[in-house]
């Protein structure tokens, strides 16, 4: 049963909008990342008084900006259409929203109790983002 949201023409194109940016649009890296190891990739401003990459300039990386985030009415929701939200157990189930809001079971639950939660959610026809990937031995 494939369970799809209960999203507007408007919020159906502004997320296949958002999904082809996101192929598109290149990693931010720190400043000099690949010079020394010590810095490692995750993004920092550029605050140097004579960095080019704070300058903007043509053939340096792109920078993080305003002018890179989605729009607004789709901003945080999950490729599939559905906004995430965590379940660590069957009550948080209830109060979901099926036709909006997906599932995604926590890390920290164990086994037996991620069987329930799912099995749950097949009855309230809820869908589970990252449920139904265990091999049944």
């Amino acid at each position: 049963m494939s369970m799809k949201p209960n999203l507007s023409k408007e919020e159906k194109r502004l997320l296949k909008e958002k999904i082809k940016a996101a192929r598109t649009r290149h990693e931010f890296r720190r400043q000099e990342w690949f010079r020394y190891k010590r810095l490692g990739t995750s993004w920092r401003k550029p605050r140097g008084k004579h960095s080019k990459l704070r300058e903007h300039q043509a053939r340096r990386p792109g920078v993080v900006d305003a002018g890179y985030r989605g729009p607004r009415v789709v901003r945080g929701l999950h490729p599939s259409g559905f906004r995430e939200v965590m379940v660590y157990n069957e009550k948080d189930l209830l109060k979901l929203e099926p036709t909006r809001e997906a599932a995604r079971i926590g890390s920290t639950v164990g086994g037996k109790k991620r069987e329930t939660i799912e099995e749950k959610a097949r009855e309230l026809s809820i869908r589970v983002l990252n449920g139904g990937t265990r091999n049944e031995d």
